[in-house]
């Protein structure tokens, strides 16, 4: 299979540096576009490509697909904070849609074959069954999923009239870091709760928040798929080889383990991976927070290789742990 120069959208990000590293480590030549607004420079690494702008600067995109020779796109820029979704729409149907779309049509007009969309679990909504499969009904219940789901349809449609094929990768709670602390979650005041957690654990917040504890699960608090990211970039590179190898097939798979743990549960291995005792805060429902939200992931284990390294939640947290120590020494808080 032929190695093919992948542009990363938003390789500054969460979720983009770490497949930027894995592209890297897996020898595929690899270009970053960020225009840094929640992204950072040192999560790039040495000698990658780096472009600071925007995916809506059709000229830019231009150039940096010729200059690169690039034949896939992996794309993560974007907005995720679901709460501010709802208080500003517009910014995520800007930053998530309008602004895939001029993507979308950029490399199309560069001739790009293979296009990698990093999509969301919220596509789903609150969906009636648990675990959820890719067949479910997509029914948002915020701009955030709309967003999403709309860039979904744009590169299904796309996908018809030119010869470009696509996988959308539904994620479900991504969590954790780099296991060599290369890169890690480093937005300030994120809302995931595991990042939450070791920020509490180390004294950088009071207490963490436990949103609903009458929910119909066994502990009464929400149930959730948690997903190294190391092992979600793992994904992206695999689903990419897929469509390379087969340039007529397009994809969509969930990326989750396929197992759920609860709020609490997850705080309890925060305390243990610590050795501290977090402060729990009871506090209402947050509106359209399911009971569980857990994955079907048959169907990405029967397309492509994935075999899940770091599916255990004490690893996830310990990750977790060392990135925001290091992130402590980068800003230089200690």
């Amino acid at each position: 299979m032929t190695k093919v120069p992948v542009l990363v959208t938003g390789g500054a990000g969460y979720i983009g540096s770490h497949a930027v590293l894995a592209l890297k480590d897996a020898g595929w030549p690899v270009s970053v576009i960020d225009n840094l607004t929640t992204g950072f420079r040192f999560a790039i690494p040495d000698g990658v490509p780096f472009y600071q702008g925007d995916i809506e600067d059709g000229d830019l995109l231009a150039r940096i697909i010729a200059e690169q020779g690039i034949g896939a796109v992996m794309h993560f820029a974007g907005s995720v904070v679901v709460p501010e979704s709802v208080e500003n729409p517009l910014k995520y149907y800007h930053n998530n849609t309008a602004k895939s779309r001029a993507l979308i049509e950029s490399a199309v007009k560069g001739g790009v074959r293979h296009f990698i969309f990093s999509s969301t679990a919220a596509t789903y909504g609150v969906p009636e069954v648990s675990p959820v499969n890719e067949d479910s009904p997509k029914l948002p219940i915020n701009p955030y999923g709309m967003s999403k789901l709309m860039t979904e349809i744009m590169l299904a449609d796309t996908a018809r009239a030119h010869p470009l094929n696509f996988c959308a990768l539904r994620y479900f709670n991504v969590a954790g870091a780099d296991p060599q602390a290369r890169t890690g979650q480093s937005t300030a005041g994120a809302t995931h709760l595991i990042k939450v957690a070791v920020e509490a654990a180390l004294g950088k917040r009071g207490h963490v928040a436990v949103f609903g504890t009458d929910y119909a699960t066994p502990d009464g608090t929400g149930v959730r798929d948690y997903i190294h990211v190391s092992d979600l970039a793992e994904a992206h590179v695999l689903a990419l080889g897929a469509l390379i190898e087969q340039p007529e097939r397009s994809l969509t798979m969930n990326c989750g383990y396929g197992r759920g743990f609860s709020v609490l549960e997850v705080l309890d291995a925060v305390d243990r991976v610590t050795n501290r005792t977090i402060v729990r805060k009871l506090e209402d429902r947050r509106a359209g927070d399911p009971d569980s939200l857990i994955s079907d992931n048959s169907r990405i284990r029967a397309t492509v290789p994935w075999v899940p390294k770091y599916a255990d939640l004490e690893t996830i947290v310990t990750h977790a742990l060392a990135w925001e120590r290091k992130l402590t020494e980068i800003r230089g808080e200690g």
